[in-house]
């Protein structure tokens, strides 16, 4: 048998390992230039989709962008103060026994509404009336010797001129009858203070309101010194709500209420979105919050409803203003840029224009344009991410309008809602 031996590596020339060196940098060479073709190739294409996206929006081939439009209208929009408040009570009383028994009835439902006088509970009279009793029959036997002074102060007297008694004697009789005097009135006092326990017995709602839970169960003993009482009234009708606003927003309040006439405040549920109740300023407070900067209005509604209900969180908005004949567009036309603010205006020939505006008042869904803008003009309130100036639109106007309706602006439009501002 004939063994071959490997040559070893440093057998083989240096030739041989220099090409073969060669090759293999030509060939990683060659991998780094196709890696970077396919990355470049792969940028190029995500940079064009912008292009094309912006192509769509520019529309260069003539094709319509569709938007909804809707057009601007001429009315009136209130300027408002937004606080926070909670609905407090004119009243409300914790109502106590003023004597001391024991609880017989009770005449009230939880939850009533109860009116000024009407009967609530009743505790045992009886020992009041026994007290009444003894003090008038006191009262009965005092008149009586009090009757007698006085007759014989007057046979005194008569004695006295004909000098058959000395002087002391009648001035005696005369302090008798004043000290007896004073014993009946004093009677009279307890009668009357039997009476008021008697009446006190009776306990009564002292105001209007409506009566919360039972904190005393017929049969108890009550004392004129329990802390709890027997039941609470809360007066509802009317109601306030104590809601703050900002101190700078103070001056402008005062100027109203210095200048005369009310002043609307609307009540608004948590999310603000529903109306609760509307009422009137009744006040202002006499100090301003050093730690939160804010003051605190107090507002009173009638809450004939019960809308309104204590301790209640609520949106309180003051009406300030009322600026009239200002042009309205829904608040999503308004669109904001490094420029400021502006909207796109539709043209006869469908084609959108880029109009810089100054928004006044805005609120929720309408804002007013102090400049800039004029009624019954067409403005995108729906498309707008699409557009580009000069791009050409298919309008469908706000409500179903069709498009090829939309050439004229509309006509008659309807009178907008009054916005707010803080």
């Amino acid at each position: 048998m004939t063994f071959t031996q490997e040559p070893k590596k440093d057998d083989i020339p240096g030739s041989i390992r220099f090409a073969s060196l060669v090759k293999r940098w030509l060939i990683g060479l060659l991998a780094a230039c196709l890696l970077g073709i396919g990355v470049y190739a792969l940028l190029s294409e995500s940079n064009e989709e912008p292009s094309r996206a912006a192509g769509r929006g520019t529309n260069p081939k003539g094709r319509s962008v569709p938007v909804v439009a809707a057009a601007a209208k001429a009315g009136d929009i209130g300027i408002y103060l937004n606080g926070l408040g909670s609905v407090v009570p004119f009243n409300t009383v914790t109502v106590k026994s003023r004597v001391d028994g024991q609880l017989m009835k009770v005449l009230f439902q939880e939850g009533q509404i109860v009116r000024t006088g009407d009967l609530l509970a009743q505790i045992d009279p009886r020992p009041f009336e026994v007290q009444l009793t003894q003090a008038e029959v006191q009262m009965a036997r005092d008149l009586a010797q009090l009757k007698n002074a006085r007759i014989d102060l007057e046979r005194y007297r008569d004695l006295y001129k004909q000098d058959y008694i000395p002087k002391q004697q009648q001035d005696t009789q005369e302090a008798l009858v004043r000290q007896l005097e004073g014993v009946v009135k004093a009677d009279q006092g307890q009668i009357d203070n039997a009476k008021l326990q008697l009446t006190y017995a009776r306990i009564t709602a002292p105001i209007n309101g409506r009566v919360g839970l039972r904190l005393v169960d017929p049969g108890n003993m009550v004392r004129a010194s329990d802390p709890n009482g027997l039941l609470v009234i809360t007066q509802l009708q009317p109601i306030t709500v104590v809601f703050t606003i900002a101190e700078d927003s103070l001056p402008p309040v005062l100027a109203k209420i210095k200048a005369g006439g009310p002043l609307t405040v609307e009540a608004f549920d948590r999310e603000q979105k529903r109306l609760l109740a509307t009422g009137t300023l009744l006040t202002v407070d006499n100090q301003i919050d050093p730690n939160t900067g804010t003051v605190r209005l107090k507002a009173v509604f009638q809450n004939d409803n019960n809308e309104l209900f204590p301790n209640q969180f609520v949106n309180a908005r003051l009406l300030l203003d009322v600026r009239h004949g200002a042009t309205l567009v829904p608040s999503v036309a308004i669109q904001r840029g490094p420029q400021g603010t502006f909207v796109y205006v539709v043209k006869q020939d469908q084609t959108v224009d880029v109009r810089t505006v100054t928004v006044g008042v805005t609120h929720g869904e309408e804002a007013s344009i102090d400049a800039g803008l004029s009624p019954e003009e067409l403005v995108v309130v729906d498309g707008t991410e699409k557009l580009r100036g000069g791009s050409k639109v298919e309008v469908r106007i706000s409500g179903g309008v069709p498009s090829k309706e939309a050439d004229q602006p509309p006509t008659g439009a309807e009178t907008p809602r009054r916005g707010t501002q803080t």
